[in-house]
């Protein structure tokens, strides 16, 4: 299934996209896409669900970030080789970890809003993976079971702010409309192999990033079984996965967002995202 939530920004209802491409209302049988829709009984029930039956919403719907009511954005940086190479930092021994925090968290399609002081926004196009069901010291071999789905998020980061600013990557990392998520959550009945996908990027019609979740240093399950051996993990909580080589700051000279720009991210399979950066007023 690909799940959806639509409407006004702090007013999403739950959607879901049928066969034709068409988002069908949800609101009758649930109420959002968040933590208690994620278990294993309510998708199920979704999944019996005949789609016909419910309204077809109009094209100009606005989309809202695939997941609401986000418990924790968790976020691994340096997960892909060439990545981390690109940016001049060493290969890490275990999956770096950094929050973002949730108030970056946007639609798909929304603005894309630079920070007042920035210089240095870049784009990461990432994988996403929503967690369905509590896990806590989970093995790597039973981790993909605690997963609901998957999204594309394109993880929006100012360099500056991120590197130059004394402190966490967080602070460049968590500004305003900086977590794109979705545009569908996508249940993991459609993802057979999460390590078999192909993920793009590009600014303005080209390709700055092209890649495949197959050259990810830790796999999503080493990854969800490391972060459960120190947090508990929540139905609703994101884990944001990484980003393949060709962001702005790996480019000689570095090339970094500017007003007017728009960036398109899309992973096969999960949609495109697509937003045009404005600035902060």
């Amino acid at each position: 299934m690909k799940l959806a939530r639509v409407g006004e920004p702090g007013r999403e209802r739950a959607a879901i996209l049928d066969d034709a491409g068409k988002l069908r209302d949800l609101g009758e049988h649930f109420a959002d896409v968040d933590g208690p829709a994620l278990s294993v009984a309510s998708l199920a029930a979704l999944s019996r669900l005949d789609l016909d039956t419910l309204p077809v919403l109009p094209d100009d719907t606005r989309i809202g970030a695939c997941v609401g009511g986000v418990g924790k954005f968790l976020c691994i940086g340096l997960n892909y080789r060439d990545h981390a190479e690109e940016a001049g930092m060493a290969i890490p021994e275990h999956p770096i970890l950094f929050l973002k925090a949730n108030s970056a968290i946007c639609g798909p399609n929304d603005d894309l809003v630079l920070p007042r002081g920035s210089t240095a926004t870049d784009w990461e196009v990432e994988l996403g993976v929503v967690i369905g069901t509590r896990c806590k010291y989970v093995s790597a071999e039973n981790a993909l079971e605690h997963v609901a789905g998957y999204c594309v998020i394109n993880d929006v980061s100012e360099r500056d702010f991120q590197a130059k600013l004394t402190g966490q990557w967080t602070k460049g990392k968590s500004c305003d409309s900086f977590g794109p998520l979705g545009p569908w959550l996508v249940t993991t009945d459609e993802v057979p192999d999460p390590q078999a996908l192909t993920m793009s990027c590009t600014v303005n019609g080209e390709t700055r990033q092209s890649g495949s979740t197959e050259t990810m240093i830790f796999s999503v399950a080493e990854i969800i079984s490391h972060l459960s051996q120190l947090m508990t993990l929540h139905p609703g909580d994101v884990i944001s996965t990484g980003t393949p080589p060709g962001v702005g700051m790996g480019m000689k000279p570095p090339l970094y967002l500017k007003a007017g720009d728009v960036v398109e991210c899309e992973i096969a399979g999960m949609g495109r995202q697509r937003q045009k950066v404005v600035a902060d007023g």
